[in-house]
């Protein structure tokens, strides 16, 4: 399998030293090889892929492919497209089925990428390990007995066991950045408003940003901009220029300055990706680089207050998947079953209380009521039921005040600290994840330490700036380290400029 960039891929098919035919179809046997065993793809089309691999074949030859001709790529289960499922890895969207391409779908057809299949997720993109899924959890490539990180899980190992050049996962509180860092591969979250979300299935609102996955910044680049741009249909897009990232990455500046925070160096990072992050920033600092110690003061409170407010989010987003429209919908036959059983105890129970009885029996659920509550019981699953429980409570009377309505004002303190730092220094650097991947179950039981996992990565999305992991090189458990870049909003050529001297380190 080549691992050439997209653009070499593209050079080397129109000097017909390769056939995009042939990549395609090494692609294919790749995924038929491993994807038993990593379980990064939850369904695959390959025929249409190779029929489209002889149509770009022929656009790149004669000089009318778009940009990412040459690219094969997956597509994260919650992104919707035209005649395929869009499950969100999730029982209640089992058979749902989309009627439309998403606007970066559309974005991506139209500058000639071939899409393979859907990736593997967390339901409903909620998890940092993605073992809460319909379809069993994702593996790391690296090392299978590892998880892959979450909730972008199959999308990053798809990458990184060459399954794919490049993919589409979203990141909601780091759910591309953290297991891009465990897969080793390069993960990008944009700008809230920089990427359409049109077509996105919809986690938290005010979080959610579509992303690419690549094994090198460049094509991270080259993804990024096919499908950034303003987009009339999605009411949060950003009406601002998009930069051409993957110009400006042919002469990345050495010169920047680089903020590195005291908060994200203390307790609970692993003393070993500490020490790594540290060398690669003085590695840079040796090339031109310029460090610059930096306070966020309010990054403590940031993993409350990311699930507060993405939980009371969730909890409104998907009150509208009851099984009644669409999705899964329980037996009709087991509900009115269950409502006679109830009804039959209520009358043993009030057998000398007419009264008791007429009132117990006044407050039964009605069958509807009876059908959303058993149809939404199948269909999500553990965490997400945890999750809809957490934010229905803080949006709750007497609780929204002290918890959601306090949180909102904690999500601007946040804010302010960044905003205030990227007036002294270009980006931001620190470890994307505080320890390597850890064992496939672990954590399942502590839904807390579960979430400490994204501790470095929840304030980009609660700012709603733009961030990127980069591989680090590796810990003496032979497992990735990834290193996080951020910057200020639509400032992506920033992030994607630091990623690239990290890579030239090597070089």
């Amino acid at each position: 399998m080549s691992t050439n960039s997209i653009a070499e891929i593209r050079e080397q098919i129109l000097n017909e030293n390769l056939s995009l035919k042939d990549i395609v179809t090494d692609y294919i046997a790749t995924i038929e090889d491993q994807d038993s065993e990593i379980n990064a793809f939850v369904s695959t089309y390959f025929e249409e892929a190779l029929s489209e691999a002889e149509k770009i074949e022929k656009k790149i030859k004669n000089g009318t492919a778009g940009s990412l001709a040459g690219a094969v790529l997956g597509i994260k289960d919650l992104i919707c497209e035209r005649g395929r499922q869009a499950t969100c890895a999730s029982e209640i969207l089992g058979d749902f089925e989309s009627v439309y391409d998403a606007t970066v779908i559309e974005r991506l057809k139209a500058e000639d990428a071939i899409l393979i299949g859907r990736t593997n997720m967390d339901e409903f993109a909620m998890g940092s390990a993605n073992q809460f899924s319909r379809y069993g959890a994702v593996k790391n490539p690296v090392d299978t007995s590892k998880v892959s990180g979450g909730s972008s899980g199959g999308s990053a190992a798809a990458v990184a066991s060459n399954m794919v050049s490049a993919s589409l996962g979203s990141d909601t509180g780091g759910s591309i950045r953290q297991p891009a860092a465990f897969c080793g591969v390069v993960g990008v979250k944009p700008t809230y408003g920089r990427v359409s979300r049109w077509g996105l299935i919809a986690f938290a609102s005010s979080f959610d940003c579509i992303g690419p996955f690549a094994n090198n910044v460049e094509d991270a680049a080259r993804v990024l901009q096919a499908i950034s741009g303003f987009d009339e249909k999605d009411n949060t897009s950003a009406n601002i220029p998009v930069q051409n990232y993957t110009e400006e990455l042919k002469q990345p500046n050495r010169n920047i300055r680089i903020g590195v925070p005291e908060e994200y160096f203390g307790e609970g990072l692993d003393s070993e990706i500490s020490s790594n992050i540290n060398e690669t920033l003085k590695k840079l600092e040796s090339e031109g680089a310029e460090l610059v110690p930096i306070s966020l003061p309010h990054t403590k409170y940031g993993i409350a207050t990311y699930y507060i407010l993405a939980t009371a989010e969730a909890s409104s987003n998907l009150a509208r998947f009851d099984g009644i429209r669409y999705g899964h919908r329980a037996e009709k036959s087991s509900v009115v079953e269950e409502l006679k059983e109830e009804e039959g105890r209520l009358r043993e129970e009030f057998k000398d209380d007419q009264v008791q009885l007429d009132l117990a029996l006044s407050k039964m659920d009605s069958a509807l009521i009876k059908l959303y509550k058993k149809s939404r019981t199948e269909g999500f699953g553990t965490e997400v039921k945890r999750r809809i429980m957490l934010g229905t409570y803080v949006l709750s009377s007497g609780y929204y005040d002290a918890y959601y309505a306090k949180a909102q004002k904690v999500r601007r303190l946040i804010q302010e600290d960044f905003k205030k730092a990227f007036e002294k220094v270009d980006v931001i650097a620190g470890p994307t994840t505080p320890t390597t991947a850890f064992d496939q179950g672990a954590k399942l039981d502590d839904p807390v330490q579960m979430y400490l996992n994204d501790i470095y990565t929840t304030s980009a999305n609660l700012a709603g700036i733009c961030g990127i992991s980069v591989p680090s090189g590796s810990h003496s458990n032979g497992l990735p380290i990834g290193i996080q870049f951020l910057a200020d909003s639509f400032q992506e050529s920033k992030i994607l400029n630091a990623g690239r001297l990290v890579e030239l380190l090597d070089k």
